[in-house]
């Protein structure tokens, strides 16, 4: 019955086309589309678990600001203003349309972001090499997602969907950039997950203690299976974690460790949305546990 109840939902979303989407109040299709992934109820008036305290977060905790920080352009200067510029990536250009970039005047090698989005990326590792219309075509459908329509994360509503240019970024003793992220919750870091082997098949997702001891849970992703080396600088992430998640009940923050130096990547309030289960489940309602809500019945 549950997924007849789960394949009626599903298919009665598909058939609406994002103009309609949009018309259905938050708190109705946050409850839709949490029944479809996570194959229960959303309890939204006294939220328990983690995925469950996001949604209700989406729905109450809408800070103007917000759209500044998950922007990828804007944050910079954010972030700046509070930590310092040494820990963050350059900007070599801002642009509306792919069609106006220039690429002649880029490096040979470059990173493509979207502003308003985390699958909008693209990599040139040499740019004689760089097929320009192959990266078109997926910068210019990341231009058209809108976090807010499909998955109701309000600091995205406003935010201009725009193309950055960064420079590619390596570690010369690693074959792959790590993401450090830092799980705060009211402001204080309370542990951190890697993403490893996205490139090399399937993404390994990897939590750990402040101590960086492997956490006996998953979400969603599997865990690596391969010796993750605690970060040289994690002492100095956690701080500038603390400083980024101030008065925030629940906001991930993101750092790379490249070539001795610490640089931010970006502010997450929703990771997966609030749409990933746990391993165990229980986890669920662990982390759930540290995030204190003003304003909720719980």
């Amino acid at each position: 019955m549950a997924n007849k109840i789960n394949n009626f939902f599903t298919n009665m979303l598909l058939s609406l086309d994002h103009r309609k989407i949009i018309t259905i109040p938050d708190t109705v299709y946050l409850k839709l589309v949490y029944r479809i992934h996570m194959h229960r109820e959303l309890n939204i008036k006294n939220p328990k678990t983690f995925n469950e305290k996001l949604q209700w977060l989406k729905l109450h905790d809408r800070k103007e600001i917000y759209t500044t920080m998950v922007d990828k352009y804007l944050v910079k200067d954010y972030v700046e203003n509070l930590i310092g510029k040494k820990y963050i990536i350059p900007t070599l250009g801002v642009w509306s349309q792919f069609d106006a970039i220039d690429f002649d005047r880029l490096p040979n090698q470059f990173v493509l972001k979207c502003t308003h989005d985390s699958g909008g990326l693209v990599v040139c590792l040499d740019k004689t090499k760089f097929d320009k219309q192959k990266a078109k075509k997926k910068i210019e459908e990341s231009l058209k997602t809108n976090y807010y329509r499909n998955c109701r994360e309000w600091p995205y509503k406003n935010v201009i969907p725009r193309i950055i240019v960064e420079p590619y970024m390596k570690d010369d003793k690693l074959d792959e950039l790590i993401d450090y992220k830092i799980m705060c919750f009211n402001g204080e870091p309370k542990m951190a997950f890697t993403c490893t082997e996205r490139f090399n098949g399937e993404l390994k997702v990897t939590f750990f203690d402040l101590d960086w001891n492997p956490l006996p849970f998953e979400r969603h992703y599997p865990s690596s299976k391969k010796k993750i080396s605690k970060p040289q600088h994690l002492d100095t992430m956690l701080c500038l974690a603390k400083k980024l998640s101030k008065d925030i009940p629940f906001v991930r923050v993101d750092f790379y460790e490249i070539n001795n130096k610490v640089y931010f990547g970006e502010l997450t309030f929703f990771p997966g949305s609030g749409f990933e289960e746990f391993t165990p489940n229980e986890y669920d309602l662990k982390l759930g546990e540290m995030i204190t809500l003003e304003g909720s019945h719980e």
